[in-house]
């Protein structure tokens, strides 16, 4: 494990956060972020983008964790998905229908990134 403390992982998030809530739309629809990071379960992990979608981690530094699902948008609405067992959790019509699924289904003691990899978990 880093020997950084719990506070200066939290920066690193916080500043991802700031990188990716500043996104241009051509990266990402700004509301997915928004209601993501306006979740306080969700914006204490890593946050990623690709493609549109938007993607958490407990960890900061790659590989990345996939037990937390990521948020897709898709025509009419927002798909859910689980990469880690492959399980689509929903396909809500809002973005907060989208966080709210992602937040229930956090994994078991599933608390701030930790700054490292899925083996300082």
């Amino acid at each position: 494990m880093n020997s950084e403390s719990p506070r200066e992982a939290s920066e690193i998030v916080a500043a991802e956060w700031r990188r990716i809530l500043e996104m241009s739309e051509r990266r990402i629809d700004p509301a997915i972020p928004r209601a993501a990071h306006a979740h306080p379960r969700l914006g204490e992990l890593f946050p990623m983008v690709s493609h549109g979608a938007l993607y958490f981690s407990r960890c900061t530094q790659y590989p990345w964790t996939h037990d937390v699902a990521a948020l897709f948008p898709r025509p009419g609405g927002f798909h859910v998905f689980r990469h880690s067992d492959k399980t689509v959790l929903g396909e809500p019509d809002t973005v907060e229908e989208a966080v709210g699924l992602i937040v229930a289904n956090l994994p078991d003691g599933c608390g701030p990134a930790v700054d490292g990899n899925p083996d300082d978990l």
